[in-house]
C-alpha cells in the first residue's frame, strides 16, 4: 500500500545546478545523513544553477514563475543563497490548481536590510500580476543554521502570505510538518538537498504539535473563518482534522487529498459521507458567498470531536 504522502507518481526534476554535474536534476542525488547537521551552516556553499528543461510541477505557468522568482533570489542574495526550494503540496505530489504553492529560501544569515528592501519589492510587485500562480505563492526566508536545528523550530522567519504584498516575520513554514515535508520531500530549484543540513524532526515532536493543533482547531478556524457559512471553511476543517490525525498515529505528514483517503480507508465508516463530500467538493475551491449544506457544519464539529478523542487514546505519546 502506497503511503498517503508519497509523490503518486509526479516526480519532479526541479532545476540542474553544478558544472560538471549539470545534466543531472539536483533532487536526483541522494546525500549522506548528517550527524553534524546543527554545525554545518559555515561549510554550506553556494550553489549556482541554471534552468534546466525538465519540469518542477504539472503546470507549466508555475514552472516559468518559479524559474523567474529563482533569478530573482539570485540576484537579490547573490553568496548569501543557500538553496530554493518547493514544499507543502506539490513536494508531496499532490498540488493541482486548488493549492498554493509553497516556497522555501535557505539563506546565511537572515537577510541584510538592503536584501529584505528588495525582497519586499519583489513580492509587492508579483500579486498585481494577472495569472493564477501570482496570487497563489507563499513562503518564507530561512536563516541555514536556524534549519540546521528543532531548537529553533517557532523562529519566525520573513514570510509572504499567499496573495498578499508584503513580507512579515512568522512561524509559518517553521513548524514540525513543514520542516518534515521539506526534509523528506522537498523539492530542489537550487542548492543542496534539505537532508544535508536539517536533521530528522522527531516523531514525538510530530505527534504532539499534531494532537495540539487537532485540540484548537475549531477555535482556530474561528478566528479567520466562519464554517457555517463558508463551505470551504467546512471542508478545510475535515481535512485539518484528517491530517493531524494522520499525523498523530504515524509520525508522517500526508497532504490534504491523501489524508482524505487515508480517513476514508481507516476510520470508522459513519464518517465515510463526510470524508467524501469534502473530498468531492474540493474542486469547488473558496466563494465567502458559498455556505454548506444544511447539517455538514455540524457534522464536521462531530467528526473532530471523535479526531479528538482518536488522538488522545493514541497511546504511543
Amino acid at each position: 500500500m502506497v503511503d498517503p504522502e508519497d509523490r503518486g507518481g509526479l516526480v519532479p526534476t526541479g532545476l540542474a545546478c553544478g558544472s560538471s554535474m549539470d545534466s543531472l536534476p539536483c533532487h536526483m542525488f541522494t546525500p549522506l545523513e548528517n550527524p553534524d547537521a546543527g554545525r554545518i551552516s559555515a561549510e554550506i556553499s553556494y550553489c549556482r544553477c541554471v534552468p534546466a528543461r525538465d519540469v518542477i510541477t504539472p503546470y507549466a505557468d508555475l514552472d516559468a514563475l518559479l524559474t523567474e522568482l529563482l533569478e530573482h533570489w539570485q540576484r537579490i542574495l547573490g553568496e548569501n543563497l543557500v538553496g530554493a526550494y518547493v514544499q507543502g503540496s506539490f513536494a508531496l505530489g499532490s498540488g493541482d490548481r486548488h493549492s498554493d504553492c509553497d516556497w522555501l529560501v535557505a539563506t546565511r544569515g537572515s537577510p541584510t536590510e538592503a536584501q529584505a528592501t528588495q525582497l519586499r519589492a519583489l513580492h509587492a510587485q508579483i500579486p498585481t500580476r494577472d495569472g493564477h500562480w501570482c496570487h497563489d505563492l507563499e513562503g518564507s526566508y530561512a536563516p541555514v543554521d536556524e534549519l540546521a536545528s528543532v531548537e529553533h523550530l517557532g523562529r519566525k522567519w520573513l514570510f509572504n502570505d499567499h496573495g498578499q504584498r508584503s513580507l512579515e516575520r512568522d512561524d509559518h513554514c517553521n513548524r514540525g510538518y513543514t520542516r518534515w515535508i521539506l526534509r523528506e520531500h522537498g523539492i530542489i530549484l537550487a542548492g543542496p538537498a534539505p537532508r544535508s543540513f536539517m536533521p530528522v524532526v522527531p516523531a514525538q515532536l510530530l505527534r504532539r504539535e499534531s494532537r495540539s493543533e487537532i485540540s484548537t482547531l475549531l477555535d482556530d478556524l474561528a478566528s479567520w473563518v466562519d464554517i457555517d457559512t463558508i463551505a470551504w471553511g467546512q471542508r478545510y476543517a475535515v481535512v485539518q482534522a484528517c491530517r493531524s490525525l494522520y499525523t498523530v498515529l504515524t509520525a508522517k505528514v500526508a497532504s490534504k487529498q491523501g489524508a482524505l483517503e487515508w480517513a476514508l480507508r481507516t476510520l470508522d465508516r459513519q464518517w465515510h459521507p463526510l470524508l467524501a463530500q469534502a473530498r468531492d467538493e474540493r474542486a469547488m475551491g473558496w466563494d465567502q458567498h458559498q455556505p454548506p449544506s444544511a447539517g455538514q457544519a455540524d457534522a464536521a464539529r462531530s467528526f473532530i470531536r471523535y479526531v479528538i478523542t482518536r488522538a488522545h487514546s493514541f497511546t504511543g505519546l
